[in-house]
């Protein structure tokens, strides 16, 4: 019974903390609300303008504010109560998502507003996620951080497979995308709930002012710091390298047959690894060598890929996929434990801000380069040399970086001595 505890992922900081349990539970109702709009935005341009073309220009709508805006509001959530910057910027969102459903209730037909409300959701997040991720080390002791940051993963992987299930049966059975829009809006209800609850998160003496000094002195920070670096190099060269989600449709129909369920299995299949892997995720927060264990599932993550690219069969192929992101999570898991132990409280905002940016633009960039090697030489061979640089990417950074390899998770003693000590620690 003790090794199936240890195995399982651990609930304790829902049963003891109360603020915690509060802001878990309502997150994850919003965010699968989120994921709802996500699917309604997505389906009601391709039923206007019936272009793909059109359809991938929302990701344009969110990267442009988000690379803009992200660096700028974690300099922001710095100099500012986190607390109240987060119930202000989830509030705005709570009106962006009530102006969609009214454009979708109101029959509206227009393109141009929905980019704009997407490239409005998007800079409000940009601001929002990175301030809301400094409160995990304020609620939680240092020795339940990690097991913290899985449960969030553990939401995280919901949505990606719940947000969109439930929109599609919604949208199914209304006949519309209103309901999803509302849905959304009303979800916002449970993250004020969560928040209002927190206490109060005023910033450290001696910030910086929010500005553009205030996010060179973030950068610099972690340029300065081996271990933010390797952490932040590894997680883009994984991505970069080993995301082909762009090469999926074109692989299914070359191997699988281009059956559009089988697509969907193919997509789902790195979500249900990640689910799977959340709820096993108990070890994540007793491994010490944090830094080399990162390096160890990127690799994972890349040989997935190349395998996938060679599977013979379906089945092999989603369970390939399905290994990717079991790895996925425990990359993310083990890269957020390590920022929010390395980062002292002044500079969190800012560098929560960067590993906001390198997470959603380093999927991004993976797409357009799978897509792009894929074109001038075949889609498996852009999988299978995307998979294996990835596994070199971790070797050379392992060397280049031997501070991030040999990084270990701090003791609760030594973590209650403080972040700026142990930075400066880790520093030298």
């Amino acid at each position: 019974m003790a090794s199936r505890k240890r195995l399982l992922i651990d609930i304790r900081p829902l049963s003891e903390s109360p603020p915690f349990r509060r802001l878990w539970a309502g997150s994850t109702l919003s965010w699968i609300g989120s994921s709802m709009t996500t699917f309604a935005v997505t389906l009601q341009v391709f039923e206007i303008t019936r272009s793909t073309f059109a359809v991938g220009a929302i990701g344009i709508a969110r990267m442009v504010p988000m690379l803009t805006i992200g660096l700028l509001g974690g300099s922001l959530a710095d100099a500012v109560d986190r607390r109240r910057l987060v119930l202000i910027t989830t509030s705005c969102l709570a009106v962006v998502s009530a102006v969609l459903a009214a454009q979708a209730f109101a029959g509206m037909r227009l393109v141009w507003l929905l980019y704009g409300l997407v490239a409005v959701q998007s800079a409000l997040s940009a601001v929002n996620s990175p301030a809301r991720q400094t409160f995990v080390p304020r609620l939680l002791p240092p020795g339940q951080l990690a097991a913290g940051l899985a449960l969030n993963r553990l939401s995280f992987q919901v949505m990606l497979i719940a947000g969109p299930a439930v929109a599609g049966l919604i949208t199914a059975a209304t006949g519309g995308l209103q309901a999803c829009y509302l849905v959304d809006t009303i979800s916002f209800a449970a993250a004020l709930y969560g928040i209002a609850g927190l206490p109060a998160m005023p910033p450290q003496a001696g910030t910086t002012k929010p500005g553009p000094r205030a996010v060179a002195e973030g950068i610099g920070f972690i340029a300065r710091s081996q271990v933010l670096a390797g952490a932040f190099l590894t997680d883009l060269s994984a991505t970069v390298f080993g995301l082909p989600v762009a090469l999926f449709p074109a692989i299914n129909a070359e191997r699988f047959g281009g059956s559009a369920s089988t697509l969907g299995l193919l997509t789902a299949a790195i979500g249900v690894g990640g689910l799977v892997s959340s709820v096993f995720s108990g070890p994540v927060g007793h491994i010490s060598r944090q830094g080399l264990a990162m390096l160890a599932v990127a690799s994972v993550w890349g040989a997935a890929f190349a395998g996938f690219a060679l599977a013979p069969s379906l089945w092999l192929a989603l369970a390939l996929l399905a290994l990717a992101g079991a790895a996925d999570t425990f990359t993310v898991v083990f890269r957020s434990a390590i920022v929010q132990s390395v980062t002292p409280d002044r500079f969190r905002g800012r560098v929560l801000a960067a590993d906001y940016v390198v997470g959603a633009g380093g999927g991004e960039i993976g797409n357009l380069e799978a897509g792009a090697v894929g074109s001038l030489t075949s889609p498996a061979i852009a999988a299978l040399s995307g998979g294996l640089a990835a596994m070199a990417g971790a070797i050379v950074i392992s060397a280049a970086r031997p501070a991030f390899a040999a990084y270990r998770r701090q003791s609760a003693d030594e973590d209650q001595r403080g972040a700026a000590e142990s930075a400066v620690a880790i520093s030298a």
